[in-house]
């Protein structure tokens, strides 16, 4: 590693100054991003239909600076469904062509369109009969002239103050391949749940795949008073339960209302502890929120959000089937 002497670290430029290369070099690269969305056409949607019809995966070719881009859209695409791997082009010329089949597509990435290794790749994709989709800036490049769809990602300059770090380059190339997702992901209807399959783990999984059934309390655990019971006996079902509240039904199981610790304590303050003989249906809360057992936590999460509630009722064609209170859903992580 060559280092510069220390004088030369920041050379006359003061903070501010190098403040505004830094924001030059976001402003940019948004430049780009700019002329990029203008510039391209049909062919995205081209390429994203070759995708779609493969019966392989798709290869995402690339070396270097390109290559760590490639790896980030391979990446990309396999969590929305499109079965992807990345290739280092210089492994590739040495042994790792084995893993493509005729059955696979080529996303070739190169900045140049002129990278040895990259080219060195190329015929074997054509041997095979492999459909090729380039990302390149150089539309006269072997690359752009012998593939099958060109995704032309030119840049006026590269971003850094010397215009030669590739940055504005790797972001061009970045946003066609989330461009190319964005495509495949409406062409294939992907939807949150679907998402949610190839993310079970952490935060993203909990929200998107558990469902109200699978946190709330039911059966013996569900707190459940008939309609003509007082108010001392929805007291007990709500300490006995630890939810905080009751359900409250009619003779045929159907849920009338809801009763809530809260509910008690206004009570008490208003009619003192004689209210404990009072009947429940005259008090309880009519009409509460609820929730189907089949919905996503996370809808619970947001329902008890703009109702300002702690508790939701899960009915089920009428009768509540179970309760989730919000400290289970922060328990389990959706909240």
């Amino acid at each position: 590693m060559v280092c510069l002497p220390r004088e030369r670290d920041c050379g006359h430029f003061n903070n501010e100054e190098l403040l505004e290369i830094g924001r030059k070099v976001i402003i940019m690269e948004a430049e780009e991003l700019s002329r990029l969305s203008c510039s391209v056409g049909m062919e995205i949607v081209e390429a994203a239909r070759i995708i779609q019809n493969c019966e392989g995966r798709l290869v995402v070719v690339g070396m270097g600076k390109s290559g760590i881009i490639g790896r980030k859209i391979a990446a990309t695409l396999a969590s929305l469904g499109t079965p992807s791997f990345f290739l280092h082009a210089a492994e590739a010329a040495h042994g790792d062509l084995g893993m493509v089949c005729r059955e696979d597509v080529g996303l070739f990435i190169s900045h140049s369109g002129n990278s040895e290794e990259i080219l060195k790749v190329l015929p074997f994709f054509r041997r095979i009969g492999a459909p090729i989709i380039a990302i390149t800036g150089n539309e006269e490049s072997p690359l752009a002239k012998n593939c099958d769809v060109f995704l032309y990602a030119p840049i006026d300059r590269e971003a850094d103050p010397l215009n030669l770090a590739p940055t504005s380059s790797t972001t061009v190339q970045l946003a066609l391949g989330d461009a190319l997702a964005g495509v495949l992901t409406r062409m294939r209807n992907i939807e949150d749940e679907d998402f949610a399959l190839f993310h079970p783990s952490g935060s993203l999984g909990r929200k998107l795949l558990l469902k109200v059934e699978d946190v709330m309390g039911s059966g013996s655990n569900l707190p459940v008073v008939p309609g003509g019971s007082t108010v001392g006996e929805a007291l007990f079902e709500i300490t006995s339960k630890g939810y905080g509240a009751t359900t409250v039904v009619d003779d045929k199981g159907i849920l009338m209302g809801i009763f809530t610790d809260g509910d008690l304590r206004r009570l008490i303050e208003s009619k003192g502890y004689s209210c404990m003989a009072m009947a429940i249906e005259e008090v309880m809360t009519r009409n509460p929120s609820v929730i189907s057992p089949s919905k996503l936590a996370a809808e619970a999460v947001r329902i008890m959000e703009e109702k300002e509630i702690s508790v939701l009722v899960a009915v089920d064609d009428g009768k509540p089937s179970g309760m989730v209170h919000l400290h289970e859903l922060l328990k389990a992580g959706v909240a």
